[in-house]
Order: structure tokens, then sequence, then C-alpha cells
């Protein structure tokens, strides 16, 4: 049996990863589980899967947890979690930077990692990716994209591109001004995937795009101008490569998170599982490709510079777009505000180029603070 931990395990990549392993409970055992705020689903999730180790945000939370006698907190709490060695592979799906140094102190223990958390390698790719190399850690993507271009590569010095989907979202087929006046509801209408708020605002902006080709730059070694991303709006291809010979390989099947997250943390097996056997050509009957609007989705470009730029260039780009997704998502700025003063932002930062985790993460509590104050002082409530 594999040994994991679950570090997220009531939100969206974590609750489907239990059911994966529901469906293999004779290949795995769970070590640790950990949760946020909410006690009722861990309590739930406890009672089925008996982990050794659970850990809860808030300390004041402690009592409320039934069903296991070892019970963590906080950022010490998940970083106790990673360092213990009996886990073979831990799925790192807790969302924001939270997840970076859990990640690291996971690889430091020779620990796998099934990685579901895109900060960990917007803010911090260098370091993630030569540290694992060193270690001899295997980094499996879970997100549907990486997982799919991980699939298909057998060699990557015969890689000539990498070639990124995208669903385009809700306003794929709306124009700017519709865009502009959206509501909190429209942008969270994806027509696909089904995912948490801010990460389905961003693939409303496209801005969870920009940060998959940064994060498919560390993963695969791959330089940016050999990585495009094209709209692909039935979800069904998950992305492709290109050979040097002219060859695209690409990795199809229904959108399901289901089947990334079951490849991940069975990698390098694979088993049948809940989506298993659910694909039909002739059901889907057409696949459709365009170029995307980079004028109505300037994300992409802004992601792309900020990755040429490197080193704190990014986790600027992420910071500011975060603290701006959340300021819509509570009424106080319109949609196409959180590109305004995410680049207002980014464009104001002086790159570190080659900064320590330290530098990372005083750059990022800098950058939302000076998100924030944007916001306060530019900005009225609006009324959505």
């Amino acid at each position: 049996m594999k040994r994991i931990s679950i570090l997220g395990s009531t939100g969206s990549i974590g609750t489907q990863a239990l059911e994966v392993i529901e469906k293999l409970t004779d290949k795995f055992e769970i070590i640790s589980l950990s949760a946020g705020s909410n006690t009722d689903l861990l309590n739930e999730q406890i009672k089925k899967f008996k982990p050794k180790f659970v850990c809860i945000s808030n300390e004041n939370d402690k009592d409320r947890i039934i069903g296991c006698n070892n019970v963590l907190c906080g950022n010490d709490g998940l970083e106790e979690i990673c360092s213990n060695r009996e886990n073979d592979i831990i799925l790192v799906a807790v969302s924001g930077k939270i997840g970076l140094k859990p990640t690291i102190t996971a690889i430091n223990n020779g620990i796998n990692i099934a990685l579901a958390n895109k900060e960990t390698l917007v803010m911090a790719g260098d370091i993630v990716m030569n540290l694992a190399k060193d270690k001899g850690v295997n980094i499996i993507p879970v997100d549907s994209e990486h997982c799919a271009i991980h699939q298909c590569i057998k060699d990557i010095s015969q890689v000539e591109k990498l070639i990124i989907t995208a669903s385009g979202g809700p306003f794929l087929h709306k124009t700017i001004d519709d865009m502009k006046s959206a509501t909190v509801e429209q942008a969270l209408a994806h027509p696909r995937w089904n995912m948490g708020r801010k990460i389905t605002v961003d693939s409303a902006t496209l801005m969870n795009k920009g940060l998959e080709i940064i994060e498919a730059h560390h993963l695969f070694n791959m330089p940016y101008e050999k990585i495009d991303v094209v709209i692909h709006p039935q979800s069904v291809v998950h992305s492709a490569i290109e050979y040097v010979d002219g060859s695209v390989i690409a990795q199809i099947g229904v959108p399901s998170m289901h089947i990334p997250i079951q490849y991940a943390i069975c990698y390098p097996e694979r088993f049948e599982g809940i989506k298993s056997k659910s694909f039909s050509f002739s059901e889907i009957a057409r696949l459709d490709f365009e170029a995307p609007d980079y004028k109505k989705f300037p994300f992409l470009n802004l992601a792309y510079n900020a990755g040429k730029v490197g080193g704190t260039a990014t986790v600027a780009l992420n910071g500011a777009d975060e603290e701006a997704v959340f300021a819509f998502l509570d009424g106080r700025i319109k949609l196409y505000d959180i590109y305004k003063i995410t680049e207002k932002i980014y464009s104001s930062h002086n790159p570190i180029l080659n900064p320590t985790l330290d530098e990372i993460f005083e750059t990022d509590k800098e950058i939302r603070e000076k998100t924030k104050e944007l916001i306060s002082r530019e900005y009225q409530c609006l009324s959505i």
C-alpha cells in the first residue's frame, strides 16, 4: 500500500482525492489529513479514513476534532506532517503560499509530491525544482494541463513545444464590455470545471492559464518561447506536446479532476478508477481550437513577461492578483479592475532576480500590503 498524506483534504482537490482513494482502498493508507476551518467535514473524513494525524489551521478548533488523538495545528503542523518519513507521497492541495514551506519540508525529507498548489512553483519554482532534483524527489503535477504534458513526455530533450489548452472560461464568447460589467456570479459560472472560487475567477480572466505557463516552465524546464496556449472550449484535450520531428502527442479525457488526481497519486502505476471507461469519441463529436484573444485576456502577456523576468516578478504578479481577486469576490472592485490593479502593482515592483526563500515571503507580504492599500485608496465599494 502507498502511504499518503493530504494537505487540504476538505477543499475541492482534497475531497476529490479522497473519492479516488475510496475507490482504491486496497492501494492507499492515509497517514495524515489537514484542513482549514471545516472541522465538520474533517471529522467525517477522520471517521471514514482513520488517519494517524490531522492538522487544523486554528488551535481554538482543536477540541472540535473527534476520532483522532494526534491533532496538529497551523503551519507548524503542516510541516510536521511533511517531516514524517512514513509518507510515500504527499498531496499538496492547500491554496495560496501556505503550501510552499510544507512542500520544501517534504522534499528535504525525501518524500514525493503530488502538487496541486500553484503558488509553490509560481513563487519559488527554481528553489523547489532544484531541491527536488538534489533530493531525488518526484514532483507529479495534479493540474490537468501539466498532468497531461507529464503523461505525453517520454524524453524532454526531444520536445520542441508545450501546448497548454484553456477552456476560455465563461467569457470566451463575450465582449470586453461584458467582462467589465460582469457580476461575481457570472465570473464563477465556469462552463466546464468545478473549482474553488479564487481559481474560478482566475480562469475567467485567464490569469489561471498565465500561472500555468509559469508552472510549466519550471516543471519541464522549458523556455517560455516554447510554451503556447490554445483555446479549446470542450476541455477534452487537456494539453499536448510537439516533438522536434513535428509529431504532436495529446492527452485526452473527460473534464474531471478525478483522473489527473489519480494519475498523480498512483504514479507510475495505473488502475481502474472513478472515471475509467467514461470517454467516447462519438459522444464528444467535435473538438474546437482557436488562438486566445490577448487584448481581452491581457493577463496572458503579463504572465509571460513576469516569467521571463523571473525572480520575485512572479511573486509580485501572483500576490497582487490574489488580493485583487479577493476584493472582487467581496464586491469591492469590478472584474476588469483585477488586471488593472495587478498590472499597476507588478509594474512598480523592482524584482530580486535570485531571491532566497525569506526574500520571496517578504516580497509577497509587501506586494499584498501595497495591493490592499491601492484598492482601499482608489476603489469604492460596489454593489454586486
